[in-house]
């Protein structure tokens, strides 16, 4: 399977680039954006970090608004095009699997990241019910296998709508086809258990850490963990909403060090 690639770099590490919200742009164009995301994706590069994950985040009730999948399928493009030693993931705010994937088609991207892939579950935008088997019938369809499925079990930012513990979610995922699973549990202790219990369950998708890594605790996620995501922890505490360097040099390097020790 060829996208077992994504998931051959050691340290795997993928830094999440949020992007502002397309609805609420107001004096800032595409030069604007153009020039944050590369700024940013080459800190990560820089540093050693193999993939970086575009993150729209633009509200919206139901599907991508075509603004926001335009642009983001632009920016990942464009990203790809100017920083092209490091990896790309994607994953849209809004609930969406078919735009997700074709932003990752037009885009040249890696892998995508979505969020409630099975089962149910109650989010700020309203319930969202499993696009799992959406999903992967338009990646098919695409012919774009390569194209990796990383999808969250039980993410912490809703609230499950049916009783299945994380570890039976994690089957229904793995068996559904993700590629690679992400599990982030309440607080640090419950993450690392629910990936204790998710290996012992018979999980043998690869698993990452999806939250509160940093660089005193990403080698102990790399013992539980197959890789991990992060972002807070590597961005700039001076910065600010109109800055167009986000992210921290000297703790990206940092982190990747204490990652690869």
């Amino acid at each position: 399977m060829s996208m077992l690639r994504v998931f051959a770099p050691r340290p795997l590490v993928i830094a999440a680039l949020h992007l502002p919200d397309f609805g609420r742009l107001r004096d800032k164009g595409m030069a604007f954006l153009e020039d944050y995301v590369a700024s940013n994706a080459r800190v990560f590069a820089q540093a050693g970090v193999p993939y970086v994950k575009l993150q729209d985040q633009t509200r919206e009730a139901g599907a991508m608004a075509p603004l926001s999948l335009a642009m983001t399928a632009a920016l990942g493009r464009f990203l790809r095009r100017e920083v092209p030693n490091i990896g790309l993931g994607i994953i849209v705010e809004a609930h969406d699997p078919v735009a997700s994937l074709s932003v990752a088609h037009a885009a040249g991207a890696d892998f995508v990241r979505l969020k409630v892939f099975v089962g149910a579950a109650m989010t700020a935008q309203g319930p969202r019910t499993g696009m799992g088997a959406q999903a992967m019938a338009f990646r098919s369809g695409l012919g774009r296998d390569d194209i990796a499925i990383l999808a969250d079990v039980h993410d912490r930012t809703a609230v499950p709508m049916s009783s299945e513990n994380p570890e039976f979610a994690a089957e229904w995922a793995q068996k559904t086809g993700a590629d690679g699973l992400i599990l982030t549990g309440a607080n640090w202790a419950d993450s690392l258990a629910r990936i204790d219990r998710a290996r012992k369950s018979g999980i043998k998708r690869p698993i990452l850490l999806g939250g509160s890594v940093t660089e005193n605790n990403v080698g102990e996620a790399l013992r539980a963990a197959d890789g991990v995501i992060v972002s807070t922890a590597l961005m700039r505490k001076d910065a600010s909403d109109g800055d167009v360097l986000r992210w921290d040099a000297d703790l990206c390097r940092r982190f990747m060090d204490a990652a690869r020790g």
